[in-house]
């Protein structure tokens, strides 16, 4: 078990900054300031990359701000606490959550069970500052850096907010449990909460990235009858098999006629009963609601579209009874579904092994890890900066 005597100084330690869009993280030596009141410190053993944090890299996040410290999926150990702090104590396992859960009473987000939107922290977030509208990082110069999604762990020490600290088994491996963070969770969630799939329901998945698989993971375990897994890169369907698909579609293959017609005429006569989007691009999106099944059909946007981009269809696609409806992080209330997630895990019941296909050692080798990530290979590449113990 890891040992801290660094409780109320400052840290010294390495990051990966993120200094302009579109240009690489720079290793930097930097200053973690100790919790203030209703925060915690801890150090972050593994980080896996999301295609959020490229998303931003890449400027194309209207919210983004830089220098910054990117990263939001990793795994944890508490070293401080501020005051006033409950829920978690030094050496608990924690997984950053982006969406916090405050689970106050007057929350009118918290109490309701069609949400996971809390909004405690939501104005400060946004703006890359902890909730008292200052920053916890110092680079060498002491200018103060951004915080990012409330996590920042391309770092190897971040501070969090109490309400965005998911606590977890004791014994659950940090470098594994950092995948239920974001994408996996999102992909499963948006299954089981956002659009509550039934068994013998038919489901098509756009996008075969992580997000995507998880879709047709949580798919299969909800008894799908048919799951059809689309995608422009032929390579991707032999692991969408393996997780339950049943039919696999290139699209860029069909020549003839636009996939949803493909979908909704040839391969089926009224389309499927739930359609994720899991690309990001909005004419997918778009082919997604109009594949969607007529009279019922539900099409969910798990992608996050570029800034300044609109989704579009004819009306008549929503008279004519599909409902059309989007995810943030599958649905799960981070604070209570994250340790739920992770005990399933642990139990064999939710296998997550198979998405970590590249690992890197160091914090140093988080650029290696962007380049796995921009290489069409990768599902996910997980970087340890030490070991948990």
């Amino acid at each position: 078990m890891l040992v801290f005597d660094t409780a109320g100084t400052t840290i010294t330690c390495k990051a990966m900054v993120a200094r302009a869009a579109k240009q690489p993280l720079v290793e930097e030596t930097i200053t973690v300031d100790p919790p203030q009141a209703g925060e915690v410190r801890v150090r972050v053993i593994a980080n896996a990359l999301c295609h959020t944090d490229i998303y931003t890299l890449d400027g194309n996040d209207p919210e983004g701000l830089f220098p910054c410290i990117l990263g939001h999926e990793a795994g944890c150990i508490v070293e401080s606490v501020g005051e006033g702090v409950t829920s978690v104590t030094v050496g608990d396992k924690d997984v950053p959550a982006y969406t916090p859960q405050c689970c106050q009473p007057t929350c009118i987000f918290c109490m309701s069970p069609k949400t996971n939107l809390c909004p405690a922290i939501r104005s400060t977030q946004g703006k890359g500052v902890m909730p008292d509208g200052t920053s916890r990082f110092k680079d060498k110069d002491g200018n103060p850096i951004y915080h990012f999604m409330g996590c920042s762990t391309m770092s190897e020490y971040t501070v969090l907010a109490e309400i965005s600290c998911a606590k977890i088994d004791s014994d659950a491996p940090l470098n594994k449990m950092c995948l239920f963070g974001c994408g996996i969770a999102t992909g499963l969630g948006a299954v089981w909460n956002t659009c509550k799939v039934e068994v013998n329901s038919t489901v098509a998945v756009f996008g075969l990235g992580a997000v995507g698989l998880a879709v047709i993971q949580g798919a299969k375990m909800a008894g799908a009858s048919r799951i059809i897994a689309v995608d422009t890169n032929p390579k991707k369907f032999d692991a969408a098999l393996k997780l339950g698909a049943t039919d696999c579609v290139d699209s860029s293959s069909i020549k003839d006629k636009p996939i949803q017609q493909h979908i909704a005429g040839t391969m089926t006569p009224w389309g499927v009963d739930y359609t994720f989007d899991c690309t990001g691009n909005t004419e997918v999106m778009r082919a997604a609601l109009e594949c969607s099944h007529r009279g019922w059909g539900t099409s969910c946007i798990i992608g996050v579209a570029a800034a300044g981009h609109e989704i579009s269809t004819r009306p008549f696609q929503l008279v004519t009874g599909r409902t059309w409806k989007g995810t943030a992080f599958g649905g799960f209330k981070s604070r209570r579904d994250i340790p739920m997630l992770v005990e399933r895990c642990m139990k064999g019941e939710l296998p997550i092994d198979h998405y970590i296909t590249h690992r890197f050692t160091g914090v140093n080798e988080t650029n290696k890890a962007v380049d796995a990530l921009h290489s069409g290979d990768c599902l996910r590449a997980v970087v340890e900066y030490s070991m948990e113990g």
